[in-house]
C-alpha cells in the first residue's frame, strides 16, 4: 500500500495514530502523533483512516476552469506564486500549493534533490484562476527538507504573448516562514506566500511627479526598547486568545518574537531571555531554528533553569 504526506494513518499492532509527515524509503515511513514524536514504521504496519480529513482543505481543487477565450483586455498575465499553508488539525504539516491567479492554464512539475539524489514529486495542470496543491511537509524536520525544483509553463490559444517560463531551485530556511502571514487566494486559509512571477509594475503619474519636488527628508523611525525578559504565552500578548487555532497562536508567538529580537539588536543589547515555556516544544524550536541561523547571535542557550526550567531561552549578542 503505497501512503502520501499528510494521510492519517493508525497502527496495525499497537494503538496509535498521526499524520505521515516524512517518506522515508518505498518500506518505511515517518508518523508524527498527537505528542508531537515522529516515529520510523513500516507501512505494512499501517491502516489508511478512510474518511478522516487531515486537514479543512480539500486535497485536490481540480484544474480549475477549462480555458475560455478571453479578451486581450481582460486577460491576466500576471499571478503565478507558491503558498504555504498549516494544516488546521496538525499545524507542524505544511501544505504546498500553487496558486495561479492569472488566464492562462499552467503546466507544472516538481523534482526534489536531496544528497544527489532526485525524485519526482509532481507533475500536472493547473488551469485560470485556480489553486492546487502539490506537495505537504513538516515543518519542525525543515532542516532535513530537501531542494525544491519547480519549473512552470503557461499556455493559452488566445492571441497573447507567452509568459516566459518560470523555474525555481529554492532550498527553504527558517526565514522563509517568517514572515506575517497573509490571506492565500481561493482558500479559506491564511500562509506564507511566495510570488513566482514579477508582479505587474503601476505607476502613479502624480505620485512620480510630486516626488521629483519634494525635499528629502531624513526621518528614522523609533524603535521601542524592549524589556530584557519577553514573555511569549498567548494569554501574556491576546486577551481573546481562546477562540484561536494552534496555527494562529504560534504565528502571533513568532512575529512577537522576531519583533523584539530585532529591537533587542536595535538597542544593543547584551543578552536577552525569551519565555517560551515547555509545551510540545515547537515554539522553543522555531525560536532555536532562527536564532542558530541569525547573524547578530553570538550564542543561546536554556536560561536560568533554577527560575523557568526548560522553559526560557537566554539570547547573548554579538557586540
Amino acid at each position: 500500500m503505497k501512503f502520501k504526506l499528510g494521510e492519517f494513518v493508525r497502527f496495525i499492532d499497537e494503538n496509535r495514530e498521526g499524520y505521515i509527515t516524512r517518506i522515508i524509503d518505498d518500506q518505511i515511513v515517518a508518523v508524527t502523533g498527537d505528542d508531537d514524536f515522529e516515529i520510523p514504521v513500516a507501512v505494512s504496519n499501517l491502516a489508511r483512516v478512510h474518511g478522516h480529513m487531515a486537514n479543512a482543505i480539500a486535497n485536490d481543487f481540480g484544474d480549475g476552469e477549462e480555458e475560455k477565450q478571453v479578451a486581450a483586455a481582460e486577460f491576466k498575465t500576471k499571478g503565478i506564486s507558491l503558498a504555504f499553508v498549516q494544516d488546521v488539525n496538525k499545524g507542524s504539516l505544511l501544505h504546498f500549493f500553487v496558486v495561479n491567479e492569472t488566464s492562462f492554464e499552467l503546466l507544472i512539475t516538481l523534482n526534489t534533490e536531496l544528497k544527489d539524489t532526485y525524485k519526482g514529486e509532481f507533475s500536472g495542470k493547473i488551469g485560470p484562476s485556480s489553486i492546487t496543491k502539490v506537495y505537504t511537509a513538516s515543518l519542525t524536520e525543515l532542516d532535513l527538507w530537501p531542494k525544491f525544483l519547480i519549473d512552470i509553463l503557461g499556455f493559452t490559444s488566445s492571441n497573447i504573448k507567452p509568459i516566459k517560463p518560470i523555474s525555481l531551485i529554492h532550498k527553504f530556511k527558517a526565514k522563509d516562514f517568517s514572515d506575517t502571514k497573509k490571506t492565500v487566494p481561493f482558500i479559506r486559509q491564511t500562509g506564507w506566500i511566495m510570488q513566482l512571477d514579477e508582479p505587474e509594475l503601476k505607476i502613479d503619474a502624480e505620485k512620480l511627479k510630486a516626488s521629483f519636488f519634494s525635499q528629502p527628508q531624513n526621518e528614522t523611525k523609533k524603535v521601542e526598547k524592549p524589556a530584557r525578559e519577553i514573555d511569549l504565552h498567548i494569554e501574556k500578548l491576546r486577551d481573546n486568545y481562546q477562540s484561536l487555532s494552534k496555527p494562529e497562536i504560534l504565528d502571533i508567538q513568532l512575529k512577537e518574537f522576531h519583533s523584539k529580537l530585532a529591537a533587542a539588536i536595535v538597542h544593543k543589547f547584551v543578552d536577552m531571555v525569551f519565555i517560551h515555556g515547555v509545551g510540545n516544544g515547537i515554539l522553543k524550536d522555531h525560536i532555536h531554528k532562527a536564532l542558530s541561523k541569525h547573524p547578530q547571535v553570538r550564542t543561546f542557550k536554556d536560561a536560568y533553569k533554577e527560575k523557568f526550567g526548560y522553559g526560557a531561552t537566554e539570547v547573548i549578542f554579538k557586540t
